[in-house]
């Protein structure tokens, strides 16, 4: 099997497992009595992200094969996620928030440095078998989205929205993906065995980073736009869920089918991925960013727009948007800490890079988010053809206009203090 195929197959199943349960899990939280937990559960990925890729980086870059330690991480959070969807069945609607909550940050822990060590898998593995990465990992990391849009379909078409079936459907595919990953080539660790202080040798070289300005500036608008990444996949699904106490949406395919309507993003999240290569060396980080953060704008600004009904086009165009938003960001950011600073220390600027967005600034941004909306809205219980289901109704198109403001002020600041030269090539 080829290279190409191997970490096709390692993206997928990557993704897969996040996807199960990332834009679905609030939908089953707020019937079972946690719906004012949202926030925190969505929270927790960023708190474990600002510590826990940067600590698995070090030791990817000294210690432990990336390889193997990527499957030793994917094994540890698919049991604890197994732990959590069969504790849900077992409970029903008595669940116990510290333990629901306990095992599921434990997977989450473990699940979030898979992020940028699959990346760093992968780049090592690429450079290793003399391929490009700008060229190559793009076509690569697509089918990590096509992983995460197949679970949601699944979760979404077999009724599994509402129950913790999801993370136990997640959970199978981890351990899968676990096992798969100690076949993967081998990923070596730094050679580099010359004087080192004790800084150097913890592995805490990409912390210097931040003495030159450029990758500084970076890492903080990466931390203040890594704001807006989970505060979609957190309430984007109750809202359009909500739809269904008024009579003139309640039987829209957008509200039976949330999750298939917000797949349209990953979807769109796919085919953006393949024009990173050509924006990137035409156009240059700064403008690739630019054009990610004002995407972010359109997201929100459609989202507070739009209806399944007549509005449904304005729901569809803030999905499609959100693949611009998401991988001119995030894809583009990686392979530009890639790009920037030296092998032996590769895997750390990766954690780095995760710590400031899926760490600091998506825990700051999901938590800010969880208190925006409890301000406009609230979990009710609402009859709908004869049954009760509890919604999350209220003032949805005022919180989407604040997080539309909010990525306006960034990219206006990003435009004015980023600076950086690009060098353009053919």
């Amino acid at each position: 099997m080829s290279l190409k195929i191997r970490l096709i197959v390692m993206n997928f199943l990557q993704f897969a497992v996040w996807g199960a349960y990332l834009t679905s899990m609030s939908r089953y939280l707020g019937p079972v009595g946690l719906g004012s937990h949202i926030g925190i559960f969505y929270s927790v990925q960023g708190i474990v992200s600002i510590f826990m890729p940067a600590v698995m980086g070090i030791i990817a870059d000294r210690w432990v094969p990336a390889q193997k330690l990527l499957g030793a991480c994917h094994l540890l959070a698919a049991t604890f996620m197994l732990a959590a969807g069969l504790y849900g069945l077992q409970a029903g609607t008595a669940i116990s928030f510290p333990i629901l909550f306990t095992l599921y940050t434990l997977s989450v822990a473990f699940y979030m440095p898979t992020l940028a060590l699959s990346n760093s898998v992968a780049y090592s593995i690429l450079e290793r078998g003399g391929m490009d990465t700008v060229r190559t990992f793009p076509s690569i990391r697509v089918f990590g989205t096509v992983g995460f849009i197949f679970t949601m379909w699944l979760v979404d078409i077999v009724g599994y929205q509402t129950t913790s079936l999801q993370f136990v459907v997640s959970a199978v595919i981890g351990l899968l993906l676990g096992v798969y990953a100690f076949t993967l080539p081998n990923c070596p660790i730094s050679t580099d065995t010359g004087d080192k202080t004790l800084f150097q040798a913890l592995g805490l070289d990409a912390f210097k980073l931040f003495k030159q300005r450029k990758m500084a500036l970076f890492f903080i608008f990466s931390m203040l736009l890594g704001v807006s990444l989970q505060i979609t996949n957190g309430f984007a699904n109750p809202f359009i869920a909500s739809f269904e106490a008024d009579p003139l949406f309640a039987g829209t395919f957008g509200v039976q089918h949330s999750n298939i309507l917000i797949s349209l993003s990953q979807i769109s999240e796919a085919l953006c991925i393949l024009l990173i290569p050509f924006f990137l060396k035409r156009y240059g980080i700064k403008n690739v960013m630019l054009i990610a953060m004002f995407a972010w704008v359109m997201r929100f600004g459609f989202f507070g727009l739009g209806n399944p009904g007549s509005g449904i086009w304005m729901l569809v165009f803030s999905m499609v948007v959100y693949g611009v938003a998401f991988d001119f960001f995030n894809v583009s950011g990686s392979l530009f800490v890639d790009k920037e600073t030296p092998h032996t220390i590769r895997a750390s600027a990766q954690g780095m890079f995760m710590l400031m967005t899926n760490g600091v600034g998506a825990t700051i941004g999901t938590l800010g988010a969880q208190w925006v909306v409890n301000q406009f809205t609230s979990w009710k219980d609402v009859v709908v053809d004869g049954q009760t289901k509890s919604l999350m109704t209220g003032d949805w198109q005022s919180v989407w206009f604040i997080f539309a403001g909010y990525a306006l002020l960034v990219t206006i600041l990003f435009a004015i203090l980023f600076r950086y030269k690009h060098v353009r090539t053919h």
